[in-house]
């Protein structure tokens, strides 16, 4: 139902998305997506990139005095840095040694590098590495921006914060939506402040080393109605779009839906949710250990899911590597990048699940127009209040 495609290289003139299957009527404001580009750029640990840019988005097509039409919407955020970069990027045939300027032989452990030089054959890693950047979410970030209008009029909401960064981590896992609302006063986005400290002492060590530093980010999304998802093929499972939506953010390698990663360690009759029923709450558990999801499929509560984020592969102290054009042994190329990248992960985390979401609302419910939709989902709540208003009926 809703889909999105990024195009753009790091260092070319611009990064491009277009979003189709967004219904029309639906809410756009240009400054609230600036707004979510800036967070992305921020967060303790980043480096010089981000401070020649400022990105700023342009809508080229799908909106019209502030709302969708209906049809795709078409996203682009200008790289100021490709003014350094027009001849080592330029579409058009270059001299040698444009080609040979910020030429990378020497492929970096972790990185796309090595990887994608054997997919493509090409011992230029510049061909891989300039698609394989992260820098590429910033059109997720800015297409996740532009389906919160549809997810808000809903009545759904997306947060995130950092759990972890190398051995600082939050002495409780579990922090409540209120706090996530303060999450941006922190550099680190942790709502503890003597975690956060003790993360920003972490980033500092590894920048004096040379070396990087991963961690661990959670994203929140409150007010998702029950039923969406499907258990009745593996592909619809909203479970699984999920965590394949998160594990495709650059530098994530692991994904746990609520408190997944204890769960191998956990009884079942102290993992599992119970199921509470009375006339003040309705149906409601005591406990979200689930993330929201169970049989691949909403069940109203907080959908809850923590991503992995491994230290970034560019090291100003580089490992060993290979030349690929002399295979001699060589130190990994080292560019310009970033010490932490976690904090900035939280916010493509919520781009990432704004768009399933997006997705899986729209599935279930349909509509041309956002007023359609909105319609099937007031039909849909009062359909689940007659059901749970029954009473057992006398034999």
């Amino acid at each position: 139902m809703l889909r999105f495609l990024t195009a753009g290289e790091s260092h070319g003139p611009a990064l491009t998305v277009v979003v189709e299957g967004l219904p029309a009527g639906v809410h756009v404001d240009r400054s609230a997506i600036d707004a979510d580009l800036r967070r992305r750029q921020g967060g303790y640990g980043r480096g010089g990139r981000m401070k020649i840019e400022t990105d700023a988005v342009e809508i080229l097509s799908g909106v019209r005095h502030g709302r969708t039409l209906g049809g795709p919407v078409t996203l682009v955020v200008r790289n100021r840095d490709h003014e350094n970069w027009s001849d080592v990027m330029s579409p058009d045939p270059q001299p040698p040694e444009a080609r040979r300027r910020r030429a990378l032989r020497h492929p970096r452990p972790g990185h796309a590098d090595l990887a994608g030089a054997l997919k493509y054959l090409t011992d230029d890693l510049r061909n891989v590495l300039e698609r394989a950047s992260a820098r590429e979410t910033t059109m997720r970030v800015a297409a996740g921006s532009l389906v919160r209008g549809l997810l808000t009029a809903a009545g759904v909401e997306v947060r995130s914060h950092v759990v972890r960064i190398g051995s600082a981590a939050l002495p409780t896992a579990l922090v409540s939506w209120e706090l996530l609302a303060g999450v941006e006063d922190s550099p680190v986005r942790c709502t503890h402040a003597a975690t956060a400290a003790a993360m920003v002492a972490e980033i500092d060590r590894a920048r004096r080393a040379g070396d990087t530093v991963g961690g661990v980010v959670e994203v929140v999304a409150r007010g998702v109605p029950a039923g969406l998802g499907s258990f009745s093929q593996w592909d619809r499972r909203l479970d699984g779009r999920i965590a394949q939506a998160l594990m495709s953010i650059q530098a994530v390698k692991a994904v746990a839906l609520g408190a997944g990663f204890e769960a191998g360690a956990t009884p079942g009759s102290s993992f599992h949710d119970e199921i509470l029923f009375d006339d003040a709450q309705g149906l409601h558990r005591g406990s979200n250990r689930a993330g929201g999801l169970e049989g691949g499929v909403s069940n109203g509560e907080e959908i809850r899911a923590q991503a992995v984020v491994k230290p970034i592969p560019t090291l100003l102290m580089p490992l060993r590597s290979v030349d690929l054009r002399t295979k001699e042994p060589q130190t990994a190329s080292v560019e310009r990048s970033d010490t932490c990248v976690v904090p900035a992960a939280g916010v493509v985390a919520e781009a990432m699940l704004a768009l399933v979401l997006a997705d899986a609302l729209l599935e279930k419910l349909g509509g041309d127009s956002l007023a359609e939709l909105l319609a099937h989902l007031e039909s849909t709540r009062a359909a689940w209040r007659e059901f749970l208003s029954r009473r057992p009926r006398e034999e």
